[in-house]
């Protein structure tokens, strides 16, 4: 049971798997949905809180990897700042960009770390709670019929 939940909070902070690929699993594999939703959470924010921290030495280390290079997260991240900043940015992040993404291009663009801290906790846990009962509810749904 320990490395079950063990797997939840590295997937969910491998930046790719996140909490809305890793909620579900989670849930649907039968883990207790309340413990799955929380230790994703806990895994999610503790590499966000790297980011944030290391941003710095993040920011040099990922300008040199990606010399003119451009994705299209990064496209769609810059959108999402013009169009709603910060808060609309890190609350989109988690279904667009990933949250990681979107945490260090927020800070790239000219958020202050607390900002950024302050918006990704409040965004993680939103999405956390709301993949959390959706796939409790509908994984209950589902298997009772």
């Amino acid at each position: 049971m320990i490395i079950e939940y063990s797997l939840v909070f590295l997937g969910a902070a491998i930046p790719w798997f996140e909490i809305a690929l890793v909620i579900p699993l989670g849930i649907i594999s039968g883990l207790n949905p309340i413990a799955v939703t929380l230790i994703a959470f806990i895994g999610n924010m503790v590499t966000i809180l790297a980011l944030i921290i290391g941003y710095d030495k993040f920011k040099t280390w990922l300008a040199n990897r990606q010399e003119n290079k451009k994705s299209k997260r990064q496209e769609r991240a810059r959108t999402m700042w013009n169009k709603y900043g910060l808060p609309g940015m890190v609350m989109l992040g988690p279904i667009f960009i990933g949250s990681h993404i979107a945490a260090f291009i927020g800070m790239t663009l000219g958020a202050t770390k607390r900002a950024t801290l302050i918006w990704s906790t409040f965004s993680l846990a939103f999405w956390s709670l709301i993949f959390g009962v959706f796939t409790a509810l509908g994984f209950d749904f589902f298997v009772r019929q």
